[in-house]
């Protein structure tokens, strides 16, 4: 058993580790990247929508036994980022005018993606239960799954207001989630896979919730013809990303 409990922490560290060798190279010129941000966040959104259709809610629904409930919790998701957004607004109006500017959009992009995260721990720590070779296909899936979406994360965080530092390290700090999620699993044993059919459609609603109320509307905001384009095309590759994904896995 200690041998699981090694191995599992090796994965966990590694897979957080890809929050920051996934946006390195990108961080290395913050004025070319800020300058093409929109096709960063164009992709996040397709691979918001990709994570939450293609990943999430059919897992979901596959370990379920009540998929109208499933399907409400997804609901419950929507709302309850909703409200998160709407509480971050209320606050962020509280603050002194002359602080930063941060749009409630990073915080939100930071606890979605934390939710996210600690489910991964959890599905890590669930998968090692059952055996090693599993939980290490498991962990492979789940790096191949996270290098597309840190990507997008770090330029919304950027795109908020977010300095490539701070950027950076939020984003690492929401990808260590995922050693809690692996306690927890560690903790639950077989009943983490029961909590994690609650917790999944819930992330995939929080996803779902920030590409269209927040990540989309953004988007809208350019109206040149070529630039719309490339909206579109990198949306549609993001999407892709997460097609080509669950095939892999």
């Amino acid at each position: 058993m200690t041998t699981i409990y090694i191995y599992s922490f090796i994965s966990v560290v590694i897979v957080s580790l890809v929050s920051l060798v996934g946006v390195f190279t990108l961080s290395l010129r913050e004025d070319i990247l800020k300058k093409y941000i929109f096709l960063f966040i164009s992709l996040a959104v397709g691979a918001l929508l990709g994570d939450a259709f293609i990943h999430l809610i059919p897992e979901a629904l596959e370990n379920s036994s009540n998929a109208t409930l499933t399907s409400t919790l997804v609901i419950a998701g929507i709302l309850i980022f909703f409200i998160l957004e709407k509480f971050l607004h209320w606050h962020h109006h509280g603050e002194d005018t002359d602080s930063i500017h941060i749009h409630p959009m990073g915080k939100l992009i930071l606890f979605s993606d934390g939710v996210h995260n600690f489910i991964d721990g959890i599905i890590i720590g669930v998968s090692f239960i059952v055996s090693v070779p599993v939980g290490v296909a498991t962990t492979l899936a789940v790096i191949l799954h996270e290098i597309p979406q840190e990507i997008g994360d770090f330029a919304v965080l950027l795109h908020s207001g977010y300095t490539k530092s701070r950027a950076l390290w939020l984003n690492f700090m929401s990808a260590l989630c995922a050693v809690l999620g692996l306690l927890v699993a560690f903790l639950l044993g077989e009943i983490g896979r029961v909590f994690t059919t609650w917790i999944l459609p819930v992330a995939a609603g929080g996803f779902i919730y920030v590409a269209v109320a927040d990540l989309i509307p953004e988007l809208q905001k350019t109206k040149e013809t070529k630039h719309s384009i490339l909206q579109i095309l990198a949306v549609i590759t993001g999407v892709l990303a997460m097609v080509a994904l669950a095939y892999l896995e």
